[in-house]
């Protein structure tokens, strides 16, 4: 599995191919496994959404209760029992007509989103249930993966978007958010309710959810603030590879990335960061009042499955979240006609049929072309990028040379310079390196000579182990402390190519350099001060000195923000074949690079930070988050947006610049990443870096609705069974197909233009005024470009047109970007990026037929 911390590439994709090979097949056994069945009538949400956002069949939290404020569950009786309950008696009694007296399982049964069960069976027992009449789809299961002190300064909220929204006391209140993920630790103060005291706190009238009580997860983890908190992991039981001391049948997070990311959305404000018995300042979330509501559907030691992540998908939007935050990718490309068309996929487009907002991170496959892991219109996908804070550390040698590293460390005495001794050079006579290959990266202090390093800096060696988990720091500072050292310097194995780290808490002086070249200069620097017996024998003196500066205080770079490497970039491909798809993907970046955020106190993704209440992570599934709560604050302010409303406030209003003026650069390479850099496109950093203060007035916002989505879906060749076997809909329904490029999106992406284009774009105002506007534009390279009306006054609540026109002027296969800018006098502005990827100026095949 993926893991949210920095790899190596050459692990990361060990890694993804280990997890492809022990379940993308979805087979516990030769003749078993789990598939997603859907029928053909429609979900209880098409028929009964009102009511079930009422009126459903679960545990409710009381709006004015604290902790363990909940109601028993309705005693329904077979006159009034809820439609879910109907429909998975449905679901039964199809199984049993279909398999008669076979043994089979069924998992869960869906209902609100999708009409639909998640059932273990056989292919022989799969082929059967795919020729009843009822049955509209049958798939195979398949597994997923997981993909804030100063960001908020950073992004301007103190200052800004909370001021708008009354302040951090009340920004995002009313707002649940649905974070589907690995659980969340309730204990932790991020999510305590208990200040509450200056006003009141409740929860949510529209929120239904339930809170499991389970021995991890006792009476009394929910509140005000955490309302809800359920898992699923019946597919992964089934497998049999469900991990009880390592996973936890509960809500509770046992691996600290949903904890994480709960707590950098919605996390409570000015939580003290305190790590290795270090202050790294105060921590809040995007939206600090927003309530919190976990569907624990990813698990530490498997990652998850499709069928569990469905089940957490469609009950997040039966108990009535607002927005459903998702960090987690598939660990495969969709098969079939389109990537669309998946079960994750198409149970979103019911979640925002709902009404609710969809953020899914990129993934952390890029830098490479069409590595993007999320793929469909209707989510709005999120990109990594930097913020200005980074932690320095270096250490400066005896011969004036500096070495920059990473550490969270404190540094040695100012103005002392300490002797280095190596750790192959301070082994105790009981240890040779041919006994222990491993002894130089120093995890057992019983190996070494304490009277040799005490007092010393002891060089440790950081291998391929540490990447694996095999090898900590953690370790290697333990065993530094049993020796008495000064400090600790982590000189890279050259095998460790590519390898980016995150700061690591270090409790005494200590520095990580974080390359092979750089290490070779301190390690020359060394070899080259000792003093050895007769020139080659026994070594009679260490000659090499330095000093750790430490980097426990953060330096802030103008060079922020820059699109990370390990982002997955564009373009959106359409389909496993890799045609592209007129979609613009990501939407735009957030900050996901170096994110303080909260940890469970059982978490153990990250060995360097176990037992402590804080992390500091880097991946795509940080910068989801950001997003997802900078969602509620529109959402609280705009209560009527639509979920493409929202995306649209988000997208046009998004930053095209750095925080010195200039363009937002993109890392294009694993090694040496800012080094291998350049501008970013919009197939690096989508509609830009999010601008949270300009989001909450955007001026005009494109809106896209469900019915129009669902014209772009049975726009596609081949699409009409599909549709109907996800949606219960007929695209006969559907009078006039549109394509991707027609969908009324802030972003105009053409994956083929065949000599000339024209594209329609609406755009309403919601500025609250009058307010006329220009229309500029930049075309991309080989492309004419004519936007019509060059100018518009529009009214409140009234919509204007646009009708750009796009004409190629060579034939080229390479990408090329523009842009579209729509300036109010009001001091709106709105950017629609440009993109178009194929470009044939004239007719080649009417051309060569000419006489």
């Amino acid at each position: 599995m993926e893991g949210i911390r920095l790899a190596q590439l050459a692990v990361v994709l060990w890694l993804a191919i280990l997890a492809v090979g022990q379940n993308e097949s979805g087979e516990e056994g030769p003749t078993t496994a789990v598939y997603i069945v859907t029928l053909n009538q429609s979900p209880t949400s098409v028929h009964h959404y009102g009511d079930l956002k009422s009126d459903t069949n679960v545990l409710r939290n009381k709006a004015a209760g604290k902790r363990g404020g909940f109601q028993k569950p309705k005693n329904n009786s077979r006159r009034g029992e809820s439609p879910g309950s109907y429909i998975a008696r449905v679901h039964d009694s199809l199984l049993r007509r279909a398999l008669r007296g076979e043994k089979y399982l069924k998992l869960y049964s869906y209902h609100y989103l999708v009409n639909g069960f998640a059932v273990f069976v056989t292919p022989q027992q799969a082929d059967k249930l795919s020729t009843r009449k009822e049955v509209a789809n049958v798939v195979l299961d398949y597994s997923v993966r997981t993909a804030t002190t100063h960001t908020p300064q950073f992004l301007g909220l103190p200052q800004g978007a909370w001021a708008k929204q009354g302040g951090y006391q009340s920004a995002g209140e009313g707002i649940v958010i649905g974070f589907i993920d690995t659980g969340i630790d309730p204990t932790h103060p991020s999510f305590d309710d208990g200040n509450t005291s200056e006003h009141s706190y409740p929860v949510p009238s529209h929120f239904s959810g339930v809170c499991e009580v389970t021995r991890d997860f006792p009476s009394g983890s929910c509140n005000r603030k955490l309302v809800g908190a359920r898992h699923f992991a019946a597919s992964a039981i089934t497998r049999g590879i469900f991990n009880s001391t390592q996973d936890y049948a509960s809500p509770f997070d046992g691996d600290g990335h949903g904890t994480h990311t709960a707590s950098v959305a919605a996390g409570n404000h000015g939580i003290p960061v305190v790590v290795s018995g270090h202050h790294f300042g105060h921590a809040s979330g995007m939206a600090p009042r927003a309530h919190v509501a976990v569907y624990k559907a990813l698990y530490k030691s498997f990652g998850g499955f499709a069928a569990d992540v469905v089940a957490a998908i469609d009950q997040a939007a039966q108990d009535g979240v607002d927005i459903i935050s998702l960090s987690i990718t598939p660990n495969r490309r969709p098969p079939g006609i389109a990537t669309f068309f998946n079960p994750i996929d198409m149970a979103l487009l019911s979640a925002v049929k709902a009404g609710i907002f969809v953020v899914q991170a990129a993934g952390n496959t890029g830098p490479s072309p069409k590595s993007m892991s999320s793929f469909s219109p209707w989510i709005f996908t999120v990109g990594a990028a930097s913020h200005d804070r980074v932690y320095s550390n270096s250490i400066t040698l005896g011969n004036n040379v500096t070495v920059h590293g990473v550490g969270l460390a404190p540094g040695t005495e100012e103005g002392t310079m300490y002797t280095l001794v190596s750790a192959l050079h301070a082994l105790n006579n009981g240890t040779t390196v041919t006994s222990d290959m491993y002894v130089g990266e120093c995890q057992d202090s019983s190996s070494f000579d304490e009277e040799i390093v005490q007092g010393n800096l002891l060089i440790c060696s950081y291998s391929i182990r540490f990447v694996l988990g095999l090898s900590t720091i953690k370790q290697a500072l333990e065993t530094a402390q049993n020796l008495s050292v000064a400090g600790v310097v982590f000189c890279m194995d050259p095998f460790v190519i590519g390898f980016q780290l995150n700061p690591i808490p270090m409790s005494i002086p200590g520095i990580v350099i974080p390359t092979s070249d750089d290490s070779k200069i301190l390690l020359q620097y060394y070899n080259s001060s000792v003093e050895r017996e007769n020139g080659a024998g026994k070594i009679v003196k260490f000659g090499a000195t330095a000093s750790i500066m430490g980097g426990l205080k953060a330096n802030y770079s103008n060079s922020a923000p820059k699109v990370m490497f390990y982002s997955a970039r564009g373009p959106d491909p359409e389909d496993s074949s890799l045609n592209d798809a007129d979609i613009l993907k990501p939407n735009l970046v957030a900050p996901g690079n170096s994110i303080w955020a909260a940890w469970s106190s059982l978490g153990t993704d990250s060995v360097e930070f176990q037992g402590e209440q804080f992390a500091i992570m880097s991946g795509t599934s940080m910068a989801a988050p950001h997003i997802a709560g900078l969602a509620a604050l529109i959402k609280q302010k705009y209560p009527a947006f639509s979920p493409s409303a929202i995306a649209s406030a988000l997208s046009t209003t998004a930053s095209l610049t750095d925080k010195n003026g200039g363009a937002i650069m993109a890392q294009r390479a694993y090694s040496n990443p800012d080094v291998n850099q350049s501008p970013a496109t919009p197939f690096d950093m989508g509609s830009g870096f999010v601008n949270a203060t300009a989001a909450l007035d955007p001026g005009l916002i494109f809106d896209t609705s469900y019915q129009d989505y669902m014209s772009f879906i049975c726009g596609i060749n081949g699409s009409g069974p599909v549709v109907m076997n996800f949606t219960g809909e007929n695209c006969w329904m559907y009078n006039s197909t549109i394509t991707a490029a027609d969908l009324n999106l802030p972003s105009i992406t053409i994956a083929k233009l065949d000599q000339a284009r024209t594209v329609v774009r609406s755009v309403s105002n919601v500025g609250g005024g009058n307010e006329s506007y220009a229309v500029g534009w930049s075309a991309p390279y080989g492309v004419a470009v004519k936007v019509s009306p060059t100018h518009f006054t529009i009214g409140s609540n009234e919509k204007q047109v646009l009708t750009v026109s796009l004409t190629a002027t060579m034939n080229s296969t390479v990408s090329s970007y523009g842009r579209i800018g729509l300036f109010g006098d009001q001091g709106h502005v709105i950017n629609i990026p440009l993109a178009v990827i194929g470009k044939t100026s004239y007719n080649t095949t009417a051309t060569a037929a000419a006489p």
